[in-house]
């Protein structure tokens, strides 16, 4: 017999549980689907982890860069192996938790791969599901490169397991993933190479300040080739070689580990969507402005699933899982308002966007001036020695609204909240210079920056 309920959540994430955990506090039945741990990609495979390793590069970085200003460590390195233990008291436990977690809210909770056999009614190996509503929330996979020898490739989630670091690690993409992951590794002793297919890598950020980025980069012994699109890897007794074309030439790269960091996509294959009229793309299930599918109105989408939502980041999917549940609850009447998200690149330092870009402002067709600076002169980059830093502000003329902020350096992700905040909430760039900050502090120089 089909187990009803009044809505289906697939997915244990973000924006899953937070569709689930909001429809069971008003008194929905709730059932929710996951093949894979417990927890979503953040908690698991993504944000939380990467952090942690993240902040023991942050940890070395800072004191070999204040070497000869009163450090000295001379012996100082990452102890992967403990590292990852440490890793590891983070992410165990979260599995548990969360399904601890749904069975006292009454949550029904299902291990096992979902796929639709109808409008509503999806499969999890032996038992079938009916609900009212379903919610796809499912995250996203690494996209499949389509080169021979792609079974060599080590994903991200299986990089964030290594018990032990190999000596030369290459990286194919120039994301988010390859750009922190590369820091983490060479702070660790790796030697590290990069190949990005196109010009010029984390394309979503300011060009100046990832060309910046680029040159810290280089300047820690990372290999980056850009304009370099892998096209094959192979496996001798001894190493990896990847086979690589860039300037119609093809060379090659020797390297004990290649990453796949070239992207990921929202994982809906195996769904069979089909079989339930959901009309979906590469990007995700097709869905309406309010986060509803445009052609089986009985499902929903939310975070890396939906195709036309908002920027894939946990905060993100956890917002449109709210907005799916009021829907879902009160019938269509929120909307998400994607207006200032802010996006970090926890390199080191680590790189922060939020906001329009000069070109996106440009194509709005919007009046702006741009306050720009390279920092590394500054005070808050001097006592650190932190010789790469900079910003970027956009105003509106006439408005004197933020139109954007973009910055390189120490505290990147914290100081670009405060340039949300005022993007959000439609503040003037005179009000915030005009803020009192603690001083000296990195968001004390968002005076400077207006």
């Amino acid at each position: 017999m089909p187990r009803k309920f009044d809505v289906i959540a697939i997915g244990t994430g973000s924006g899953a549980s937070a569709v689930a955990s909001h429809c069971r506090e008003a008194g929905w039945q709730v059932a929710i689907v996951d093949s894979r741990p417990f927890g979503g990609t953040c908690a698991l495979r993504g944000c939380d982890p990467k952090k942690v390793l993240v902040g023991a590069a942050e940890a070395v970085d800072w004191t070999r860069r204040m070497k000869g200003k009163g450090i000295r460590a001379a012996k100082l390195q990452i102890d992967w192996p403990e590292l990852m233990r440490f890793k590891r008291s983070f992410t165990e436990p979260v599995p548990e938790r969360r399904e601890e977690g749904f069975a006292k809210a009454g949550i029904a909770a299902f291990h096992g791969r979902a796929s639709f056999a109808g409008p509503t009614t999806v499969q999890v190996g032996e038992e079938t599901l009916e609900g009212r509503h379903v919610v796809i929330a499912a995250g996203e996979v690494p996209t499949d490169l389509g080169i021979p020898g792609a079974e060599h490739l080590t994903t991200s989630d299986q990089f964030l397991e290594l018990n032990e670091l190999p000596r030369r690690i290459l990286f194919i993409g120039g994301g988010y993933i390859a750009f922190e992951f590369a820091h983490v590794a060479a702070r660790a002793g790796s030697q590290v190479t990069i190949l990005h297919r196109g010009p010029r890598p984390l394309t979503l950020f300011d060009s100046d300040l990832v060309d910046q980025l680029v040159e810290r980069t280089r300047d820690l012994g990372i290999d980056v080739h850009l304009g370099t699109e892998a096209i094959g890897i192979e496996k001798s007794v001894a190493h990896l070689i990847v086979r690589a074309l860039a300037s119609g030439e093809t060379g090659t790269f020797q390297t004990d580990m290649v990453v796949h960091a070239a992207g990921r996509v929202p994982e809906i294959e195996g769904l069979n969507l089909d079989a339930a009229g959901i009309e979906w793309e590469k990007r995700g299930v097709r869905i309406n402005e309010f986060l509803q599918s445009v052609s089986n109105p009985a499902v929903y989408a939310a975070g890396d699933a939906a195709a036309s939502g908002g920027p894939p980041l946990a905060p993100v999917a956890s917002y449109e899982g709210l907005i799916v549940a009021a829907n879902l609850l009160k019938g269509n009447h929120q909307k998400p308002n994607y207006l200032g998200v802010p996006s970090v690149v926890f390199t080191i330092p680590s790189l922060a966007a939020v906001g329009l870009s000069e070109r996106g402002a440009r194509e709005q067709k919007l009046k702006f001036r741009v306050n720009k600076e390279m920092t590394s002169a500054w005070y808050s980059s001097r006592r650190i020695a932190e010789t790469h830093s900079g910003y970027k502000v956009l105003v509106e003329e006439g408005t004197d609204r933020v139109l954007g902020a973009h910055i390189l350096g120490s505290e990147a992700g914290e100081v670009i909240n405060l340039f949300a905040l005022a993007i959000r909430s439609g503040m003037r760039s005179t009000d915030l210079k005009h803020v009192l900050f603690a001083y000296p502090t990195c968001g004390s120089n968002i005076t400077r920056m207006l």
